[in-house]
C-alpha cells in the first residue's frame, strides 16, 4: 500500500510485510467470519499457526463483505457511539476511526448491523420487520461525522430493517456536520431497491402479507426520494441492501461499492496473493450467494487460477457441488467432516487441523513461487 496519510489517528490498515522469493513456501488467510462462532482474524490465525508447524511463513488478512465482519477487517482507533437500536432501545455501538492512502482527513467505518442489526432485535424472531428502523445507523454515521471523518464507510448487513434507510435518511439530510464528508455504501449484494421485501423480509420475521406491504412501502419511498433528492434509486445495483439503507443512502450522495472490493483494496489483497503458495479462505456456509459478491466468490476471482486455493467452510448448500469453485480449489466443509456440533463449537481450531493436513499430504503444495 502506498503512504498512509499523517493524521493523529491510527491506520485502518498495516501493510503486512512478506518473505523474500526464495524463503519457505507462503500461506495466505483470508477467511471471512464464521457468523457466530468465529471472527475472520480467529480463522486466519489457526490457519497461520497450522503453517508455521508445518515450516511455512504465513500472512493473515482478515476478509469482510460489508457486512458483520467489516470493523475485524480494518484496524483504527475503536470508539462507541449510543444510538437507538433497531426497536427504538438505545444500544452501545462501536465504529473505527483512522486513515487510508488516498484520503485527505481521518476515515470512519461502521457497520449498519452495530445499530439496526438482527442480532440486536433478538433474531427473525424477536424482530418487528415493519417497525424495525435505521435511525441508530444514521445516528453512528452521525458520531464518525463529529469525531472528525472526511470519509465514512458504512457497512451494510445483517440488519433488521426494511424501511429503505428512511430512519437513517431523517437523521442525516440537511446536518452540517456532513459537510464535506463522503460517504461511501459497502454492499454485499446487488439486490434492487424495491426488490429488498420479498429477497430479504422473510428471514428477517416478514411473513407474506408484512412482505407485500413492505414492498409498497419501498415503491413509495423511492418516489419520495426522487421528489425530494433527485435520484431514482430503484435501478442502482445494491440499493436493496440492508433492507434498502444503502439506496437512502445513495439518495443523500453516498457511493455505493463492492463491501468485498473495498476491503481487499485496502488490505493490500492483491500484493498479497503475489507471494502466496496457497491460499486459504472460506465462510460459515457456501451456497450460490458466496460467489456473487461475496468473500470466497470475490477471492477466487482476484486469484483468477494463479493460485491454488483451499476454502474451508461451516457448511455447504446441498446443491453445490465442490467442482463448481474451479479446478484449482479444494472445498471442505467442517459439518460434513467433523459434524455440526462440533463444526460450530470451535471452528477455528478444526479450520487449523484441515490446514495442517492439506500441507502434510502435500508439502509443496502449489509449487515454489515465481
Amino acid at each position: 500500500m502506498t503512504e498512509m496519510v499523517a493524521s493523529a489517528v491510527d491506520p485502518l490498515v498495516v501493510p503486512p510485510s512478506y518473505p523474500a522469493p526464495m524463503a519457505p513456501p507462503h500461506l495466505l488467510a483470508a477467511f471471512d467470519k464464521f457468523r457466530g462462532s468465529a471472527t475472520a482474524a480467529d480463522l486466519d490465525e489457526a490457519a497461520a499457526a497450522a503453517a508455521a508447524v508445518a515450516g511455512w511463513t504465513a500472512t493473515c488478512l482478515p476478509m469482510a463483505d460489508g457486512g458483520e465482519g467489516l470493523l475485524d477487517a480494518v484496524r483504527g482507533d475503536l470508539r462507541t457511539a449510543t444510538v437507538a437500536g433497531p426497536l427504538g432501545d438505545p444500544v452501545e455501538a462501536p465504529f473505527r476511526i483512522g486513515t487510508a492512502a488516498g484520503v485527505d482527513g481521518p476515515v470512519a467505518v461502521v457497520e449498519m448491523a452495530a445499530a439496526s442489526g438482527l442480532v440486536l432485535a433478538g433474531g427473525a424472531e424477536g424482530n418487528d420487520p415493519e417497525a424495525a428502523t435505521t435511525r441508530g445507523t444514521g445516528e453512528l454515521v452521525l458520531a464518525a461525522a463529529r469525531a472528525g471523518a472526511r470519509q465514512v464507510v458504512v457497512g451494510c448487513g445483517g440488519s433488521a430493517t426494511t424501511d429503505g434507510g428512511l430512519g437513517a435518511v431523517e437523521v442525516l439530510a440537511g446536518r452540517p456536520e456532513l459537510v464535506g464528508v463522503e460517504l461511501v455504501v459497502a454492499c454485499d449484494v446487488t439486490t434492487p431497491f424495491v426488490d429488498a421485501a420479498r429477497v430479504f423480509g422473510p428471514q428477517k420475521g416478514a411473513g407474506p402479507d408484512a412482505v407485500g406491504r413492505l414492498t409498497d412501502r419501498l415503491e413509495r419511498l423511492a418516489a419520495h426520494y426522487l421528489e425530494r433528492f433527485g435520484l431514482d434509486v430503484r435501478p442502482i445495483p445494491g440499493a436493496g441492501a440492508a433492507g434498502g439503507l444503502a439506496g437512502g443512502l445513495a439518495a443523500l450522495g453516498g457511493r455505493l461499492v463492492s463491501g468485498f472490493d473495498l476491503v481487499a483494496d485496502l488490505s493490500g489483497l492483491d500484493a498479497a496473493l503475489d507471494v502466496a503458495t496457497l491460499v486459504v479462505t472460506g465462510e460459515g456456509r457456501l451456497d450460490a450467494t458466496s460467489l456473487a459478491g461475496k468473500v470466497v466468490g470475490g477471492l477466487l476471482g482476484r486469484v483468477g487460477g494463479r493460485r491454488p486455493v483451499l476454502v474451508v467452510v461451516g457448511d455447504r448448500a446441498g446443491d453445490l457441488a465442490p467442482g463448481a469453485l474451479g479446478e484449482a480449489v479444494e472445498l471442505v466443509s467442517l459439518t460434513e467432516r467433523f459434524g455440526a456440533a462440533a463444526s460450530f463449537a470451535r471452528p477455528a481450531a478444526l479450520v487449523g487441523e484441515v490446514v495442517a493436513g492439506a500441507l502434510a499430504r502435500d508439502p509443496g503444495r502449489g509449487g515454489r513461487r515465481r
